[in-house]
């Protein structure tokens, strides 16, 4: 996949869900921030050419309404397209293994459909901007989730690391994105993507989501 360069001016999004009701306020409130809605659907079969034929970039699911194979969908979403990213609404924000399968499947975030226009915006931007973000309704899970014991085998994974390399997906699991990785470690923005790049490598991460959840696992991007 090759994403295209974020532009907050004239952002435009997909929107995939069965419940209209539900799409009509996101459409309504992103279109109050300038934030084009150039593509709609509920049948995840429709996802794929609806998407490349309208060059979103970035696709909104509906994780509630759209059958089994809606996490299929997001990997090809992530594997074929030209996507910046997938967000994810839920009112399921207590349902650990829907979330972290559907970051594994290339999902960015999580915001509830109850949230807020200037929470939803924000997310938006947030994956769009190279970030992994989660919305206020799920933090209490992954907060919980994070602090669980590693597995031997995510730490064995991340031993193959070098300290810098640990360093900089420690920052990835907090959801920071490259250039303020860089900011933060007074590193050259091309050297924290050659770092990353190398991390994905290393680690068998195909893209930044898989990423945080392999660091998470092993106890990395915890905060406080």
């Amino acid at each position: 996949m090759t994403n295209r360069a974020f532009n907050r001016d004239g952002l435009s999004v997909a929107l995939v869900g069965h419940r209209s009701l539900l799409r009509e306020h996101v459409r309504s409130a992103l279109g109050d921030y300038g934030i084009n809605v150039v593509a709609e659907t509920e049948e995840t079969d429709r996802v794929l050419p609806l998407v490349r034929a309208s060059s979103s970039d970035i696709v909104l699911v509906d994780l509630d309404c759209l059958g089994t194979n809606v996490l299929e969908t997001c990997r090809s979403l992530v594997r074929d397209t030209g996507v910046q990213g997938i967000l994810a609404m839920t009112q399921r924000s207590d349902d650990g293994m829907l979330l972290r399968s559907a970051l594994v499947a290339g999902v960015r975030g999580y915001v509830s459909t109850f949230a807020e226009t200037a929470e939803i915006v924000d997310a938006v931007y947030a994956v769009a901007g190279g970030s992994v973000v989660v919305g206020t309704t799920a933090a209490r899970l992954v907060a919980e989730l994070l602090r669980a014991p590693a597995s031997h085998s995510e730490q064995g994974m991340l031993s193959v690391l070098t300290r810098r390399e640990l360093e900089i997906l420690d920052l990835v699991a907090r959801g920071y994105d490259n250039r303020r990785i860089a900011r933060l470690l007074t590193l050259a923005d091309k050297t924290v993507r050659n770092h990353v790049s190398a991390i994905f490598g290393k680690i068998g991460a195909d893209n930044r989501a898989q990423a945080v959840v392999h660091a998470r696992e092993a106890g990395f991007g915890l905060v406080g």
